[in-house]
Parts: structure tokens; C-alpha cells; sequence
């Protein structure tokens, strides 16, 4: 821990809250803070928690949500995660005694821990054991309740018979939310985490009926990429197509009578807008009862979302317009304000051990595998040369990843085709190889070609920077515990 957090800490007391919100497949483009939202989208509360804190610009957790989840449970890369997913999607079980997550160890330290919301990460959602109070919709253990994310959600609370509740689920959870920060369900004298995972903006993308008249006449840009060829990169991106060009010329999903590009990204960008409005309720909340300037505050999502970029509408691709997600942190008194980070992490395992510095607890007994992020939260230019390893195993983790699967095993694809891949982000670089023998390898310099339109990965100027990432992305894999690090296919 660093000298002045330390002296950070030994200042505030008590020790500080963690407020952490996650929501669901939001891009950080639908936040107007962002250099490259979309340019008619408003998140003022968002945009209002960026201007009272630090926002990290190129931010990456994990290719879908619930890989994610378990980094962020256990501050470990997912493929060195022992969980299985076995029955009708999305169930999964896990070992608690051998998959441990930290909020137990928060517990044992003195903290009232919450959950609130979604949880996507096996059917033991550890209520009474890792979770002081837990408010949770279990779609591990409701596989026929697990598209309800809008309305109509099967709701536990603290392991009981799960019961129906009426209303919008984002403002559900955040009313949830605001009760126990203003001291229902939780031991007073205690300071608090409380993990609140919205599903919005997940998948239908139903916005409240407040929103369903925002953003009228809206227009998007088409990508220029949308429908292949695309130069340069893997077999299956040359059959990706979830668009086709429409009798009015405009991009179709689903088929030329399906929804237009900009009818969808409009209404993906109705549904953040009462995640904007909860935001907002419960920075209001904190500031009431007086514990915003005692509450870190982190607002992030479990993955981004492609909206035409690479042909694509969906996540899981190993490209910035499928992953990356906004990432902001404030904690006014103690963190800077107005501050943007340049360099890229992956917040799903840096976060682990930054809650632990934070709340002067010692790091789990278990290996984790990300940084303390603290030094880029006080001082956004610190050099940070960590690079950002990202993995893609589909439905497969831990020891289950160990042998890469061949092309034609299909049961281990998510909907979509995107075959495994590793990825490492250094600098303004990324490196991305397709785990399928005889594919390409790709190499972009995302300073010169943000949307990833030109591999590098074959000119010859590049040979070294890419024989350097390649080297470091085996290295990142074994210093991560990767199985497959020797059973990896042969590339192009």
C-alpha cells in the first residue's frame, strides 16, 4: 500500500464505504463524458460523477458477463476460475470451499457487505456467507426467469424462495440501494460495500415508459466496416453479419423488415437513461446522509457493446467497439476531481486489489492477478506499465480451458461464432491472436487506428512490436495461471 494512502486512510474515519456499480453491456459511448459517445446522448449524473472524480478512457473487463463477475469476485483471470456451466443456460456451479470469493474476507474484517441486482455467477449467490444482506436475481438458479431483466424478475432476499416483483427493475434496484445506504438492512456503526449490479442496458433494451419519446429523430454514423470484407482479419470475421443494407439503404438487424441501426442504438440509449437517473439518486442519497465524502465510489460495466462496428451486435469479439466500458471513480476530499487516465486496464481484476488498499484490509490468500490501481487515482499520468491481458473461452473456465477446443467443436461457441482469443493491450498497441490453427494474428496502433480497421500484424516496419507482444502475452498467460499457455494453435 502506498505511503499516501496510508496516510489517507489514517485521516478519514471510519474506514471508507465502497459504493460499486456494474451495469450490464453499456458502452461507453452511450456516456456523454466520453470523447467518442454518441453525440446526442446526455448522462448528466454520469457525466457529473466524471467531473467529481477519475474516468479511465480505455477500460476493458471481460469479453461477456459472466466471466467478469468472476474476476470480479475473485480478482482472478476467469481462465484460472473453477466454475462449470452445465444444464439449461445460463446455470452454473461452483465449489464455494475450493472458488472463494472476497467479500467473505471483507466480512471477516469488519464490513457490512450487498449485493443488489443481477447475479450472473452460479447458482450459489453466497447469501449468509459472503454477503451480510443480498437483495438478488438469480439468473444461474432461474434459467426460465433469466430474460426478465426489465420486468417481472424472480427476487431473493438473503436466500429465500424467490418471489415475483412488480416495476422496472432499474429503479427497483436503486431504490434498494438507497434504502440500505441510508441505513435500513445493515448494522449501524459499520462501514459498508454494497455491490449494485444493474441489467440495464442488456438485452431487449426496454427502456422505462418515461423514455420511451427520448432522443427523437435521432441518427447514428454507420460504421465503415459493418458489412465484410474486412482485410486483415480471422475467418469468422468475414461471415460475421448481423446487419444487411435494407431496401432504404440503412443497416437492418434481424433481416431487411428488422430494426434500423439508429432505431437500435436509440433505444439502447433510452434504457441508460434511468441508469443515469439512479446514479444520480445515489450520489444525492450519499451526499443526504452525509457519507459521500466517506464513500469510494466506482462506476463501471461488465463489458461493452458493438453497435455495427466490425459487423457486429453483440460483445464477446476481441475488438475496443465490443469490450470497452466506461469507468469512473470519485471520492471527493480524497481522489482528484476532472482527472482522465490514459492508460488501459482491465478494471475486472485491478478493481479487487484497489477495494483492498482502500479498506486497508490485507489481499486475499489466493494469487490475484491485477494492480492496485490507486497510483493512476492520484496521479492520472502515472506511468503504468502493466499490460492488459484479456481472454475469450466462451463457456469454458479454468481447468475446462486448458486444451483449446478445435474449429469444428461448436458446442463451445457463444451465440455469435466468435472462436476463443487472446488478447493483450500495451500502450496505444493491441495484439489479438484467434485460437484456431492457421488463422492470422492482428496487431492495431490504437493511436493511429482507434476502430481497428488496419492489422499491422504482416507489415514489416511492425515485425518487432509484434514479436515483443506476442513474447508478453505468453508471459501475461503464465504469470495468470492459463492452462492452455502451452497447448496454444499454430498462426498464420
Amino acid at each position: 500500500m502506498t505511503l499516501w494512502l496510508l496516510t489517507v486512510l489514517a485521516v478519514a474515519s471510519p474506514r471508507p464505504n465502497i459504493l460499486f456499480v456494474l451495469t450490464d453491456d453499456q458502452s461507453h459511448r452511450t456516456v456523454s463524458a466520453y470523447e467518442d459517445a454518441y453525440p446526442w446522448a446526455r448522462t448528466p449524473n454520469m457525466d457529473a460523477l466524471a467531473r467529481n472524480g477519475v474516468r479511465f478512457r480505455n477500460t476493458y473487463l471481460s469479453p461477456w458477463c459472466m466471466p467478469s463477475r468472476l474476476s470480479l469476485l475473485t480478482g482472478r483471470q476467469p481462465h484460472a476460475v473453477e466454475i462449470r456451466m452445465e444444464g439449461k443456460y445460463p446455470r452454473a456451479v461452483y465449489d464455494p470451499k475450493q472458488t472463494r470469493f472476497w467479500p467473505k474476507l471483507f466480512r471477516d474484517a469488519g464490513y457490512v457487505t450487498a449485493q443488489i441486482g443481477k447475479w450472473h455467477t452460479g447458482i450459489d449467490t453466497g447469501a449468509g456467507r459472503d454477503w451480510d444482506y443480498q437483495v438478488v436475481w438469480n439468473r444461474p438458479g432461474l434459467p426460465d426467469n433469466s430474460g426478465s431483466y426489465y420486468s417481472d424478475q424472480l427476487i431473493s432476499i438473503d436466500g429465500a424462495a424467490p418471489k415475483k416483483v412488480p416495476g422496472y427493475s432499474t429503479d427497483n434496484y436503486t431504490k434498494w440501494a438507497t434504502e440500505f445506504i441510508r441505513g435500513q438492512d445493515r448494522a449501524a456503526g459499520k462501514p459498508w460495500y454494497l455491490w449494485l449490479c444493474y441489467g440495464g442496458s442488456h438485452g431487449p433494451y426496454t427502456p422505462a415508459q418515461r423514455h420511451l419519446s427520448a432522443y427523437p429523430g435521432v441518427k447514428t454514423e454507420v460504421p465503415s466496416d459493418i458489412y465484410p470484407p474486412r482485410p486483415g482479419k480471422p475467418s469468422y470475421m468475414q461471415t460475421t453479419a448481423a446487419w444487411v443494407r435494407g431496401a432504404d439503404g440503412q443497416p437492418h438487424s434481424g433481416g431487411p423488415k428488422g430494426k434500423t441501426l439508429a432505431e437500435g442504438v436509440r433505444q439502447y440509449n433510452q434504457v441508460v437513461m434511468s441508469l443515469d437517473e439512479g446514479i444520480g439518486q445515489l450520489i444525492k442519497t450519499l451526499e443526504e446522509t452525509g457519507q459521500r465524502d466517506n464513500t469510494l465510489v466506482v462506476y463501471t460495466a461488465d463489458q461493452g457493446f458493438a453497435w455495427g462496428q466490425h459487423g457486429f451486435k453483440h460483445k464477446l469479439a476481441p475488438y475496443d467497439a465490443n469490450m470497452r466500458a466506461p469507468f469512473i471513480v470519485s471520492m471527493p476530499g480524497t481522489l482528484p476531481k476532472g482527472k482522465v487516465v490514459e492508460a488501459p486496464v482491465n478494471a475486472s481484476v485491478d478493481l479487487v486489489p484497489t477495494f483492498f488498499a482502500f479498506a486497508g484490509v490485507n489481499l486475499p490468500p489466493w494469487p490475484v492477478h491485477g494492480h492496485d490501481l490507486t497510483p493512476l487515482l492520484k496521479d492520472s499520468t502515472q506511468a503504468w506499465n502493466h499490460p492488459v491481458l484479456m481472454t475469450y473461452t466462451a463457456r469454458a473456465f479454468g481447468s475446462d480451458t486448458a486444451q483449446v477446443p478445435t474449429a469444428k467443436a461448436k458446442k463451445d461457441l457463444m451465440p455469435g461464432g466468435v472462436p476463443w482469443w487472446v488478447s493483450l493491450r500495451s500502450g496505444r498497441f493491441k495484439y489479438i491472436r484467434t485460437l484456431v490453427a492457421g488463422e492470422p494474428e492482428e496487431l492495431y496502433d490504437l493511436g493511429a487506428d482507434p476502430q481497428e480497421l488496419t492489422n499491422l500484424a504482416s507489415d514489416p516496419k511492425h515485425a518487432a512490436k509484434l514479436k515483443d507482444l506476442r513474447a508478453t502475452t505468453i508471459t501475461e498467460l503464465g504469470r495468470t495461471e492459463a492452462r492452455m499457455v502451452d497447448n496454444l494453435p499454430v498462426t498464420n
